[in-house]
């Protein structure tokens, strides 16, 4: 049996590719994604085949994704000066200071404790750990490399864009009198730990549903990954190592970059699927792969 990035060559359940294959995970909870039913999905479809039948769809995938990370970091610049102006004309971030002030009066000694504890998974180490655990379980159970990929694109990704905020911007964090200990010092924007909570949590949640064909699961499956990037980002305030509007963007700069990877991997399946045996062609109404 033949494996390679996508998994083993037999046919699966849902399709071609077999287990981990391009036929099984082209659906996500019953939707097909090969499908692009808006005029710039089915252009973008045609661009990256054409670069798959030169190139190879591996080839294409990757240059998918770093044109994907270039206009992240185009993102991330613009947000950061965006975020300046918004702050200097106290928009959004006339918000930062009573909600710091709330989150101060929340705390107890039992409760400071429970949410350190929480936040520290999404931190430098705790994430790696998680993160890589789930991938290493994702790609052993469907024999393939594309969970050891998306992963990987994601956090680095998520990575490059949390160290170019702090860089264009160098906010400071709030006071550390109102901060619960240990004390960070790093840049306060965009958190990285909002912003790779909500990468994270979305391409697992990402995977799981291209495995699942109820909608129930897939609602269940989002819901869990939401309430997890929500919880982070809101745990960063209460313990004062960061500002509301530090986590916001950050929010905001993970769900833009998730997109993004996923868009790329929607296109690397549809560049796939084109190439089997009596695949259909673009219709009209962009119904058809």
């Amino acid at each position: 049996m033949k494996h390679n990035i996508e998994g083993s060559s037999a046919d699966g359940p849902r399709g071609p590719g077999g287990p981990g294959g391009p036929g099984e995970d082209r659906y996500a909870a019953g939707q097909d994604l090969t499908r692009w039913k808006t005029v710039p999905g089915r252009i973008a479809a045609r661009v990256v085949h054409r670069i798959s039948v030169l190139l190879g769809p591996h080839a294409a995938l990757v240059i998918t994704l770093v044109i994907g990370a270039l206009a992240a970091l185009g993102l991330t610049a613009a947000s950061a000066e965006i975020y300046e102006a918004v702050t200097e004309g106290d928009g959004v971030a006339a918000l930062d200071h009573p909600l710091l002030g709330t989150a101060v009066s929340l705390r107890s000694p039992v409760l400071d404790s429970v949410v350190t504890a929480y936040t520290n998974i999404g931190g430098p180490i705790g994430m790696p750990i998680l993160a890589g655990s789930i991938m290493v379980v994702l790609a052993l159970r469907r024999r393939s490399w594309m969970p050891v990929l998306l992963m990987v694109s994601a956090a680095a990704g998520s990575l490059l864009m949390t160290i170019a905020g702090k860089q264009f911007i160098g906010r400071s964090r709030p006071p550390l009198n109102e901060a619960v200990p240990p004390y960070e010092y790093s840049a306060s924007f965009p958190s990285g730990h909002s912003l790779n909570a909500v990468v994270i949590a979305g391409i697992v949640a990402y995977l799981l549903l291209l495995r699942q064909n109820s909608r129930r699961a897939g609602i269940i499956t989002i819901t869990c990954a939401a309430v997890f990037a929500f919880t982070m980002g809101v745990s960063r305030v209460f313990l004062g190592h960061h500002w509301f509007t530090d986590v916001l963007v950050a929010w905001t700069l993970g769900a833009a970059w998730l997109a993004l990877v996923i868009t790329a991997h929607r296109l690397y399946l549809t560049s796939r699927h084109r190439e089997q045996p009596g695949a259909l062609k673009d219709s009209p109404e962009g119904t058809s792969p």
